[in-house]
């Protein structure tokens, strides 16, 4: 088995589900997705340090077993309130494209011109997936190590 078609096989069948509200269970999520498809994975992220260790993040993933069951839920879950909040539901896929897209737009109200971005995703090489994928990594590396720096420094100018 090639190792990079079965993660364009799989990428092509998980869901991004954002702007969760903070009281959606990883229960509710199942529930709410379960009609379109059969559920093969499913990722709920959560804070893992920090003032917020062990509250949700706010997204999570959903794996079905077929990329049209994933369109489907795709389709019928993107934009619906709840708990007052519009999800927003895309391909795994698209959501690397679609964060460096909002980048370079700004975040007021421009993201239905990037969906475009986001569309053409599914044709591109494999090659500019990976290195997408790749550049994404190196930008959460440097947020990362930025972050870390100025908590030291306070702690040092605190003592």
């Amino acid at each position: 088995m090639d190792p990079i078609n079965f993660l364009d096989d799989k990428s092509e069948s998980r869901l991004y589900v954002g702007n969760l509200d903070l009281r959606i269970s990883e229960a509710a999520l199942i529930k709410m997705f379960s009609p379109y498809g059969k559920i093969v994975a499913e990722d709920f992220l959560w804070h893992t340090r920090g003032p917020k260790r062990g509250e949700p993040r706010g997204y999570a993933f959903v794996q079905f077993s077929t990329k049209e069951e994933a369109i489907l839920a795709k389709e019928k879950m993107h934009g619906r309130l709840v708990c007052g909040r519009p999800l927003v539901v895309r391909l795994a896929s698209e959501k690397y494209f679609m964060e460096g897209a909002e980048s370079s737009f700004g975040a007021g109200g421009e993201t239905s011109k990037s969906n475009f971005v986001a569309g053409s995703s599914a044709q591109m090489s494999k090659t500019a997936k990976i290195a997408a994928i790749k550049n994404k990594l190196k930008a959460m590396e440097e947020e990362n190590q930025n972050s870390k720096r100025p908590k030291t420094a306070d702690k040092l100018s605190g003592s």
